[in-house]
């Protein structure tokens, strides 16, 4: 990574994607997103000693089906209105492990994400751009998040397991 300018790079949030996939009744799969995200990469000297910190705003959630998006954004779920945000801060970077604090319901936990610099390219308007991957997989419980109903058949309407997908594309200091 020692093609990234050191200092602070923005991110870009029309081209950069927070979501998630879980389990719905045991037979299917509900996937959303986070659509108001706001963040920063500092980078050190020669590529190193990266550091990202990141925030979703809970009321952008969107799942594609309005009353799902609102039961999400009640008391039952993120409690839009009285935890407005979810945050994340890196702690450490170290190849392809991205280790951090993330927030939610004001519950910090530490997560590690599978990590992958997708690299750098300058586009067709002379902006100078850097893409990162990331995935992980958290227990929605741990973070306050035990909403449920139990099924006729056996079971639970939302599994706990909670996949995350990030796709991040951050935008170089304005002096590089």
């Amino acid at each position: 990574m020692n093609d990234l300018t050191p200092g602070t790079w923005t991110l870009d949030p029309a081209h950069t994607s927070a979501s998630f996939m879980v389990r719905h009744a045991g037979i299917s799969k509900a996937r959303g997103q986070f659509t108001d995200v706001a963040g920063a990469l500092e980078v050190g000297a020669g590529g190193q000693n990266l550091s990202f910190s990141t925030t979703l705003k809970t009321e952008s959630i969107d799942t594609a089906q309005a009353d799902r998006d609102n039961h999400l954004r009640s008391s039952d779920f993120f409690d839009a209105e009285t935890f407005p945000e979810i945050r994340f801060v890196s702690t450490e970077v170290d190849g392809d492990s991205l280790t951090g604090d993330l927030t939610i319901r004001d519950t910090t936990r530490s997560v590690v994400l599978d990590f992958s610099y997708e690299g750098a390219a300058t586009d067709p308007f002379g902006v100078y751009r850097a893409g990162f991957t990331g995935e992980t997989t958290i227990s929605r419980k741990d973070f306050g998040l035990t909403w449920n109903a139990a099924l006729e058949a056996g079971g639970v309407l939302v599994a706990d397991e909670v996949k995350i997908s990030i796709e991040a594309e951050f935008t170089a200091p304005a002096s590089a």
